[in-house]
């Protein structure tokens, strides 16, 4: 907390006045990084009468792309900033069960509608029917979290080239069958 309060230029208790807990201010911070990635998910899956495992992926790749993103608060904040918050929110998680348990609700929130968007593209034969849609999901959330920490971690600097590579595995029929 001290860390924190200093960055933002106040004392060490000032934070308390807007957050009840530091438990509350990381879910805050985490909610702005992950809104970043999963909004353009959900536009699609909104948009679109059906949608593949690749789709799924390069929509939620697509906003690293941005340099700076508006948080919940209304500020400018960079995408690698969010990522680095999304990294460490994720070490937070390990260490408390209320955190992971949010976190999980809305992991699960957005794999369900993945999920569901996957089963209507098996309904219109634009999605392989001997996909699972639940285990698709989870990979697509794997590729996503590797992605995440390629780029905050090593440096991975070719978005669109990762997300070119992503498609063209994922749509490939030798790798569908």
């Amino acid at each position: 907390m001290p860390d924190i309060a200093a960055e933002a230029g106040l004392s060490t208790g000032a934070a308390y006045r807007y957050f009840a807990s530091k438990e509350e201010m990381i879910l805050e911070i985490a909610g702005d990084a992950f809104r970043m990635i999963f909004e353009p998910v959900i536009a699609l899956l909104d948009r679109a009468e059906s949608v593949g495992v690749a789709e799924l992926v390069a929509a939620s790749i697509a906003p690293v792309n941005d340099s700076a993103n508006i948080d919940a608060a209304g500020n400018q904040v960079s995408s690698d900033e969010l990522l680095r918050c999304a990294v460490q929110a994720w070490a937070e998680l390990l260490r408390h069960d209320s955190l992971r348990e949010t976190a999980n609700q809305g992991f699960e929130s957005v794999r369900a509608r993945m999920a569901d968007a996957l089963r209507r593209g098996q309904a219109k034969g634009t999605v392989p029917v001997d996909l699972d849609p639940d285990r698709s999901t989870r990979v697509v959330m794997a590729l996503l979290h590797g992605f995440i920490l390629q780029r905050v971690a090593f440096g991975l600097t070719d978005i669109d080239g990762f997300s070119e590579d992503v498609r063209s595995i994922l749509t490939s029929t030798s790798v569908l069958r």
